[in-house]
């Protein structure tokens, strides 16, 4: 639900930033798009117990997510796409390395976990977050987030086809909706 929400916040922080709210089809399509996701998080809540300090970190994320891409569509477009992601991930490393540098003296190293971090990291993080910048800088944080509708339905189809995972048909039913929102909203930008 996180990656679903990640649009509205893009949205919300950047029509605050340029004092100008989103054309009413993207923004149809962004309230579209966050219906799915919390329908498709419907049947788990019961799973888990929410706290309001959980609640909050993910609000504080959602918020900085819509700040980064905000800025990212700047930046990318004064200095490119891979050297603003470039110093992003420079800055990620310094601020977390004290968190993990010290887990390094005891930890167990194998390969295929080693080569499963490597390919996370080019595909999931590098690749992924040059192409986001990129699209940020050329259509702009709204619209550029719009791709993340789809993580949560792609997550939903990899973890019944290669998890074998019992998924209920309500969350199913908010997937599709997830994915009109991010087609809705390919169709009001170019509009």
């Amino acid at each position: 639900m996180l990656n679903g929400a990640n649009p509205l916040f893009a949205t919300l922080v950047a029509s605050f930033i340029i004092r100008r709210w989103p054309s009413r089809g993207v923004a149809a399509s962004l309230a579209i798009g966050i219906t799915g996701a919390v329908i498709m998080a419907l049947p788990a809540l019961h799973e888990g117990r929410s706290s309001t300090e959980g609640v909050l970190m993910i609000l504080a994320a959602l918020i900085s997510y819509g700040i980064a891409l905000s800025i990212a569509r700047s930046l990318q477009q004064q200095y490119g796409a891979i050297p603003v992601i470039w110093r992003a991930q420079a800055v990620g490393l310094v601020l977390t390395a004290p968190l993990g540098i010290p887990e390094l003296r005891t930890a167990q190293w194998s390969l295929v976990p080693v080569l499963s971090m490597l390919a996370l990291g080019i595909f999931g993080t590098a690749i992924a977050n040059v192409l986001m910048a990129s699209a940020a800088g050329k259509f702009g944080a709204a619209k550029a987030s719009g791709t993340t509708f789809l993580i949560p339905a792609v997550a939903l189809a990899l973890g019944v086809l290669v998890r074998n995972e019992h998924v209920v048909m309500l969350s199913v039913f908010g997937g599709v909706v997830c994915v009109t929102g991010a087609w809705l909203m390919k169709r009001a930008a170019s509009h």
